[in-house]
């Protein structure tokens, strides 16, 4: 790959140059030898790679140089969540509206719907955190729901974690949305057993007034964050 001069004929700029300016072209111009020289191979031809540090002024490499050694930002402390909601696949969009409905009408904050979780973990550990990870497991029951055999295993593994660990008691809160919800009859019988969200209820916003309370939430999260550093003690012993 070479590098030569402007194949450009000189002859050719200066008549397109005369007619843009109305210069009178008219009479024929005196015939000029333009040649054109070879392309001027480099260093006997080789292809030589121009880096772009090479087209760079000295400062600017350093900055550059300055931009490349700099650490990366360490990751964000992870968060004690005020809800998780589990739905089924196909209803990931009613869940978000009403993830949106309890953050943005309610005050209620962070709050996170299980689709939103890390991708390429296993289920299993998503869920772990999911639950674990926040105050209050919400179960969106729609029709989709109990078709789908992994919200089947979803709600039984929240149901027991909230009997078998102490601070977790009642912190599984059944909900039926606006769109599509579960009819009580073919709710199964261990979520009838509990009061579930009824969206379309007139008392709806007490049932979240009552349910979500600060100090029930400022309780896990305390239990949260020493289970943590528990586990981080040991990590380093």
């Amino acid at each position: 790959m070479g590098i030569g001069k402007s194949k450009t004929d000189p002859c050719l700029l200066s008549l397109s140059w005369s007619k843009s300016h109305g210069v009178d072209t008219s009479q024929k111009p005196h015939e000029t030898d333009c040649t054109i020289s070879e392309e001027i191979p480099l260093h006997g031809g080789e292809d030589v790679a121009c880096s772009s540090s090479a087209e760079m002024p000295t400062g600017e490499q350093e900055g550059a140089d300055g931009v490349e050694e700099m650490p990366e930002e360490e990751a964000e402390e992870e968060v004690f969540l005020k809800f998780v909601i589990l739905h089924a696949e196909d209803d990931t969009d009613e869940a978000l509206r009403v993830q949106n409905l309890l953050q943005n009408d309610f005050g209620i904050k962070p709050g996170i719907i299980f689709a939103e979780m890390p991708c390429g973990r296993q289920h299993l550990q998503n869920l772990d955190d999911a639950v674990n990870g926040s105050a209050w497991t919400i179960l969106l029951l729609t029709e989709n729901f109990l078709r789908d055999t992994w919200c089947k295993f979803q709600f039984y593994t929240s149901l027991m974690n909230s009997v078998n660990r102490q601070h977790k008691y009642n912190s599984v809160i059944p909900m039926r949305p606006l769109n599509n919800p579960l009819p009580r009859e073919k709710t199964p019988f261990a979520l009838r057993t509990i009061n579930a969200l009824e969206e379309e209820s007139r008392g709806f916003p007490t049932q979240v007034e009552r349910i979500f309370q600060e100090s029930v939430y400022q309780i896990q999260q305390a239990i949260w964050k020493e289970t943590r550093n528990l586990v981080q003690r040991q990590l380093i012993a």
